[in-house]
């Protein structure tokens, strides 16, 4: 291997494309994903994921390309893929199996191959090595190398970027995990060499379940200081007076990360023959947080009526749509016999449409709603005063307030104020 590698990354979305960038500062880069439709949009300097600014784009010479050949030469290859679950919250490795068999046609000897998407233990070397030899007729560990270094990208974060946060990396070989170090090290803050590619597979999809299971339990206390007549808002205010308090809030947990991993460390630990208690108990709270939110407000309307609905993306400031709870939500609002009607300045339309069944409205306009959701804390929605309420509510209308969002804010006379 060359003294700086060419390098393919596979997958050019939240991921791979801000990975693609930095690294395209040192090294040859050449981007493949599969979607024609976004490379064309990448060659036009636009990334609709908001992740990479044009002049950004335009800056680092990537080499795209929406066929695999643009991958030929490379030396190192990386896989920044999507890892869902399936319908029965099982993983899905569907794209990182495509995702290796394309790799394996182009992988020559002592290439090497890194994941940096979110699995369970083993899935590096037990699932994608063997694919990789069966395509590339090569063998792992002899005449290719495998490697893991698990994404951190945060949709939105503009501090937490690539050049700025620690990468973890372990390779197959002690050799592999020192080239991997050099190769990460030279466009990351630091570098964490883990003990093994098993290991960082593990650190990864630990992250996020931690992350679920604090969730839920603030979730969780919403639900009980609800029947108490409390707001959780209040309580947490007081609780993180406490120096050790952990800072989590209630919420609809979506997104492609923490609504998901746990599901592949529960898989993990059932497949050799321990039954995961408090993992899945937090991923039941929180996947029932949209009908509890339902339920609470369909409570308050005490009978069917007109709702708006601010915010569909999974998190504040991003367009991101994937596995939102908003739209649980917003279905099960509907099965109470109200009409729900959705706004969200950032979110694509034609992908809220298809993917999620909700056509957004193109604009806020005077209404009379009986109940305004403040589902997602996008900046335009923060700045929100009285008059903006006044227009869009109902005189007695009720406003919904489920990230705490416009606490203290005054609102016009008459007007409902429920907040978790």
């Amino acid at each position: 291997m060359s003294a700086l590698p060419r390098i393919a990354v596979v997958g050019l979305g939240y991921v791979g494309l801000p990975l693609a960038v930095a690294l395209a500062r040192r090294y040859a880069v050449s981007g493949y994903d599969v979607s024609a439709e976004r490379i064309a949009e990448l060659k036009r300097g636009h990334d609709r994921t908001g992740e990479i600014e044009a002049a950004g784009l335009a800056a680092a010479g990537l080499e795209l390309g929406a066929e695999a050949e643009v991958m030929t030469g490379a030396e190192v290859f990386i896989i920044t893929v999507p890892t869902p679950v399936d319908e029965h919250n099982e993983p899905d490795l569907g794209a990182i199996l495509a995702a290796c068999r394309t790799v394996g046609e182009h992988l020559t000897e002592g290439g090497v191959v890194v994941l940096e998407s979110t699995v369970y233990p083993g899935v590096t070397e037990d699932v994608c090595g063997p694919v990789l030899e069966e395509v590339s007729g090569l063998r792992a560990g002899r005449n290719f190398f495998l490697g893991y270094s698990p994404e951190r990208i945060n949709p939105g974060d503009r501090v937490h970027t690539v050049e700025r946060i620690t990468k973890v990396v372990a390779g197959q070989t002690p050799e592999v995990s020192a080239r991997l170090r050099e190769i990460y090290g030279a466009v990351t803050a630091e570098v964490f060499v883990a003990r093994d590619i098993r290991t960082a597979e593990a650190a990864k999809v630990i992250e996020n379940a931690q992350r679920d299971v604090n969730i839920a339990f603030v979730n969780e206390v919403t639900a009980i200081f609800h029947r108490l007549g409390l707001s959780v808002y209040d309580v947490l205010e007081a609780a993180g007076t406490k120096w050790n308090f952990l800072d989590f809030k209630p919420g609809l947990v979506g997104g492609h990360c923490i609504g998901v991993d746990p599901f592949y460390l529960a898989f993990a630990a059932r497949q050799v023959g321990h039954e995961p208690e408090v993992i899945l108990a937090g991923r039941r709270i929180n996947d029932n947080m949209a009908g509890f939110v339902a339920d609470s407000v369909a409570g308050r309307l005490k009978e069917p009526g007109r709702i708006l609905v601010l915010g569909l993306t999974f998190k504040e400031d991003v367009s991101d749509l994937r596995n939102t709870k908003v739209v649980d939500m917003v279905r099960a609002l509907e099965t109470h016999g109200h009409q729900v009607e959705v706004h969200d300045p950032l979110a694509d339309a034609a992908e809220a449409e298809a993917h999620c069944g909700v056509r957004l409205l193109t604009e806020l306009e005077d209404g009379n709603y009986d109940c305004l959701i403040g589902a997602v804390a996008h900046a335009p929605y923060c700045a929100f005063e009285a008059d903006d309420f006044e227009r869009l509510l109902a005189p007695e209308g009720l406003l919904a307030d489920l990230k705490g969002i416009w606490r203290g804010r005054t609102l016009p006379v008459g007007m409902q104020y429920w907040e978790l």
